[in-house]
């Protein structure tokens, strides 16, 4: 077997005992450099490095480990992984075993983090030393993100096809029925003119037919907004005003608001910052989320709709005073087929967040049973909007 090959360094290692003073000056200026070299390395890496023992211990930490953990050198050095993060503590062997791990799990601080931990041994330096682990810590939260978003992007496509395809079977009947209606309608003038039917009894059938067409043409315009909501449309984006949009929708809806007894508190500064819109979109939204809250509150219910903007983006803000959501229903609010309304169909909330999202937006949700539930929609602002384009 070919003698093993060392290094210069350790080679001068291996003679320190008969190393004079100014030699051992050089050896430990070198070894600082070398120390200084490697730090360096490990400091240009995303990926967070520490190495602990087999208490969990950390004895060094690179400069994104400490970014993720959110904690300086001096406050980690010494400190015990497992403390730091509540329920990772791995089994780390009895110091014969050689354990390997890979876990995913969640940091809260400093910000929201979902990290992959990858635990490996290092070499024992000789019989009966310590044993240490290397710790990589892997930042993949945008990768999760991205992930969960596409899924539900494909799951609101399936979504989407199927409720077309469903209300494209539904128009053909009605069409029929239309028809049929309408040839029924002809046929009693006709008998009615021929004497052949009581014309009492003929204006009732034709009443009746009139009422059956109305509700057909009443389903059918049913079918028509339902196939334009859920059909990808990208918006028309143009200059808008978000508090001219929200009067008109609430005008519009002032009647139903009136008959239900609830009382609206809307305020909107009138310098509001404008936003690149597609108005008939954002009508679609606030009818949807005024539409929630009216169903959620008794009659006397207060709809609050409030809006402030920073350098960044501008927001809207409808509270009501309902029933609120349950934890484990609000986790699912934006999920298709998602619904705690008797005979709701779920895609309300799933459209919202599809029209926000296309206009680079976001909607979010807080909600407490048995008080209320606010829904924040955020719009970048145009000014910013454009400053990021460029």
């Amino acid at each position: 077997m070919p003698a093993k090959k060392t290094s210069p360094l350790g080679r001068m290692l291996g003679r320190l005992d008969t190393l004079d003073p100014v030699n051992l000056a050089n050896l430990a200026q070198r070894l600082a450099r070398e120390r200084g070299l490697f730090e360096a390395v490990f400091n240009t890496l995303r990926d967070g490095v520490l190495v602990i023992d087999a208490e969990g211990r950390i004895g060094y930490a690179n400069t994104a480990a400490r970014h993720l953990i959110g904690l300086g050198e001096a406050e980690l050095a010494g400190e015990i992984l497992w403390r730091l993060a509540p329920g990772l503590r791995l089994p780390l062997g009895d110091g014969t075993a050689a354990p390997t791990a890979m876990r995913e799990f969640e940091l809260v601080y400093p910000e929201p983090r979902t990290v992959r931990l990858h635990l490996l041994p290092l070499a024992a330096d000789g019989p009966g030393a310590a044993r240490q682990f290397a710790v990589i810590l892997t930042d993949i939260t945008q990768d999760r993100q991205a992930t969960e978003a596409r899924i539900e992007h494909e799951r609101a496509s399936s979504v989407r096809l199927l409720a077309a395809g469903v209300a494209h079977e539904l128009g053909n009947p009605l069409n029929s029925l239309t028809i049929h209606l309408q040839l029924i309608g002809r046929k009693l003038k006709k008998l009615e003119a021929a004497k052949t039917v009581a014309s009492p009894d003929a204006a009732a059938l034709a009443e009746s037919a009139r009422v059956c067409e109305a509700e057909v043409a009443r389903l059918d315009g049913i079918v028509s907004h339902f196939l334009e909501a859920l059909r990808p449309r990208p918006p028309d984006l143009a200059e808008t005003d978000l508090a001219t949009v929200l009067t008109e929708v609430l005008r519009f809806q002032q009647r139903e608001l009136a008959d239900r007894g609830i009382t609206v508190e809307a305020e909107t500064p009138a310098a509001l910052p404008p936003v690149m819109a597609d108005r008939n979109q954002l009508k679609q939204v606030f009818f949807n989320l005024i539409k929630n809250a009216v169903e959620a509150m008794r009659p006397g219910g207060r709809l609050r709709i409030r809006t402030h903007a920073d350098d960044d983006r501008v927001y809207l803000l409808f509270g009501d005073t309902g029933s609120g959501i349950r934890p484990e229903d609000l986790a699912q609010i934006f999920q298709p087929y998602h619904t705690t309304k008797p005979g709701g169909h779920g895609l309300g909330l799933m459209i919202v967040q599809r029209i926000m999202r296309d206009h680079g937006g976001h909607a979010g949700i807080e909600s407490k049973e048995g008080v209320g539930t606010v829904v924040t929609l955020e719009f970048p602002r145009k000014d910013r909007r454009v400053r990021m384009l460029r």
